[in-house]
């Protein structure tokens, strides 16, 4: 790689093992295998209540669960699905992929990076430990007032969902800070904003979107948590409050949440597509625009969540049309993977299979999306089946399926082993099969007329044979993620010769150190000359892409690992769980000391001193 002197910056120390050395990493590499670690077993854990969901409903007048626990279930699926498993799952990515495709050696704050994971580990287990006490949150994901409010909701189960949001969101805006000055600053010599690999352009639209939208949904948690434990009313109309103010405040958080939890898949599929096709994206300035401008449509499109609410002709009008505009830059994107595939000499390997998988799918979870945009339309389907089918469609067979692309994409780097092709070919038709026969019916059920988040039906229905299909396709998905952890542990256990460091001919700055990477990730930044960096220096260098020359230790040490970030973590969790079952002061004081200890000594460190490493 071409370089200048001033470039030449190794680590001074390599990172240590042992449990301690991960509690205490700053290295953006194991912070996202920790991500990707906890997220896949809260996306398990979610699954397992989708599974039960699925047995209930089986058949008619179903007797697993009771309505409560019914009513536990799903919303802890949503909650588990969104906030647990599909956005830090995109944070695994961020966290592993940004800075070694940028040619950065880390993220701009390593101990914030640090402290957003364990925020986010502290508020996903208080979130789950409701289980244990009995009181899951049972309001649906979306939380209607009055529905949250104290008089219905009396018991423990709404305060865990808010206070368990609301951690979860302090992770996710340190996250979006850290992400956003790393993509401005610490980007490789030479290059500039349009050199960026497309996953970068679309997670960094996606810090964007965190930093402005969940503000929105802070405020309305503070609200309703503020209503819970001090008898406000800002939801209770009998108090002055406004019902309909939470649905306003939730869906102008909860649509730009839609993008945030695709856009990563969009970049995602746009680095696999021209890697398989051997050319490079069709339409990179047009992918680039289209990003950012569905993220600036997308805070205009919130309330046809809320047709059925009564807002008048020309709110409704207004929410319509914008919804339908938004299709447009969506469809220039499905037409620029469609012409980077089109002519190319395709390798139809794992991640493939799974990019072109997601393009049909998410192809399908658009078209039902776009009916929505139709008032008359949404007031028949509202609140049917047909929307279950509509949002599982673009989250499942797009994120999801755009995610296991990805981890078959980049597992050699991460791991320095290759995935079984045969298991990961299993793998996917199992996927796509248990998938559509799982949420393909819940068009047909929605169109007849069942209900969203009813606990059980009526055999004279006739929705039993449907709903059986969905069941049996939901066990086929389970099946496909028990040959999926096969194939890791498989390849884990292997003594199969280590992973190369480009083993796909791939077109960015990751595919040019060892895998998986030294600590210090680069011995020696690049200097980029174009986009598909990689690619161009393989060019230069006649088709291969020379061993960067070694050199000295400590010119520029990398950070030391810190437990002061964790402590951070803990002073928020101790500090907002004062709030489930009302404000304990005591709890609170306790909380804002650890806080406040954590937020002193971490300021006060320092991240290069000598370590004896």
């Amino acid at each position: 790689m071409a370089t200048t002197a001033l470039e030449h910056a190794p680590a001074h120390h390599e990172e240590a093992t042992g449990i301690w050395s991960w509690i205490t990493t700053v290295d953006h590499k194991r912070i996202g295998i920790m991500y990707g670690v906890t997220a896949f077993l809260f996306f398990l854990l979610g699954g397992l209540e989708a599974l039960v969901i699925r047995m209930q409903l089986w058949g008619p007048d179903g007797r697993l669960v009771s309505a409560e626990v019914y009513n536990q279930l799903f919303t802890m699926h949503g909650t588990t699905m969104i906030f647990l498993g599909v956005m830090p799952l995109s944070a695994m990515y961020f966290n592993y992929m940004i800075p070694l495709q940028l040619g950065a050696r880390d993220v701009a704050f390593p101990r914030l990076n640090a402290f957003s994971y364990w925020v986010f580990l502290l508020g996903g287990l208080i979130i789950n430990a409701s289980w244990f006490f009995g009181a899951a949150p049972n309001g649906g994901w979306f939380g209607y007032a009055n529905l949250t409010s104290a008089q219905y909701s009396p018991g423990l189960n709404i305060d865990f969902w808010t206070v368990g949001l609301q951690i979860l969101g302090v992770a996710s805006l340190a996250a979006a800070v850290n992400f956003f000055v790393t993509v401005i600053n610490l980007r490789a010599p030479g290059m500039g904003m349009m050199h960026m690999p497309m996953f970068v352009w679309m997670s960094f639209i996606t810090q964007i979107l965190l930093l402005l939208s969940f503000p929105i949904i802070t405020v309305a948690l503070v609200l309703l948590m503020i209503d819970r434990s001090f008898g406000t009313h800002f939801f209770v109309p009998a108090g002055g409050g406004d019902p309909i103010l939470w649905q306003h405040l939730f869906w102008l958080f909860g649509h730009p949440e839609v993008y945030i939890l695709i856009l990563p898949s969009f970049g995602i599929v746009s680095e696999i597509l021209p890697v398989f096709s051997r050319k490079p994206l069709f339409g990179y300035a047009a992918m680039v625009f289209s990003g950012a401008f569905i993220a600036f449509v997308g805070f205009g499109v919130w309330a046809h969540h809320m047709f059925s609410t009564g807002m008048g002709p020309f709110a409704d009008a207004f929410f319509a049309l914008a919804t339908m505009i938004i299709a447009i830059p969506t469809g220039v994107k499905i037409f620029n993977w469609i012409g980077t595939v089109w002519g190319g000499k395709l390798e139809f390997k794992t991640p493939m299979l799974f990019a072109l998988g997601f393009i049909a799918m998410f192809i399908m979870g658009g078209l039902s999306g776009v009916m929505h945009a139709s008032p008359p339309a949404d007031l028949q389907q509202t609140d049917t089946y047909f929307i279950v089918a509509h949002f599982h469609y673009v989250l499942f067979g797009g994120a999801i399926f755009a995610l296991t692309g990805g981890a078959y994409y980049w597992w050699p780097k991460m791991s320095g082993k290759m995935l079984d092709e045969g298991l990961g070919t299993l793998h996917f038709w199992l996927m796509m099969i248990g998938f559509n026969l799982t949420f393909f019916p819940m068009h047909i059920v929605g169109l007849n007329g069942m209900p969203r988040r009813v606990y059980t039906y009526s055999a004279e229905s006739n929705f039993e044979l449907l709903n059986k299909m969905e069941t049996v396709g939901a066990f086929l998905l389970g099946l496909a993620m028990l040959v999926f952890m096969w194939n890791i542990l498989k390849t884990w256990r292997s003594h199969q010769p280590p992973a190369p460091a480009d083993p796909w001919n791939g077109a960015t700055l990751e595919w040019a150190i060892p895998s998986p990477p030294q600590h210090f990730n680069f011995p020696a930044l690049p200097r980029v000359h174009g986009r598909d960096a990689l690619w161009e220096m393989k060019r230069v260098a006649g088709g291969t892409l020379p061993e960067p020359t070694p050199v000295a230790h400590d010119a520029v040490p990398m950070p030391n690992p810190s437990w002061k970030p964790l402590v951070a973590a803990l002073g928020v969790a101790i500090t907002l769980g004062g709030f489930i079952g009302g404000s304990h002061l005591w709890v609170h004081a306790v909380g804002l000391v650890v806080l406040f200890y954590g937020v002193y000594a971490w300021a006060f460190e320092d991240p290069f001193a000598a370590t004896g490493h």
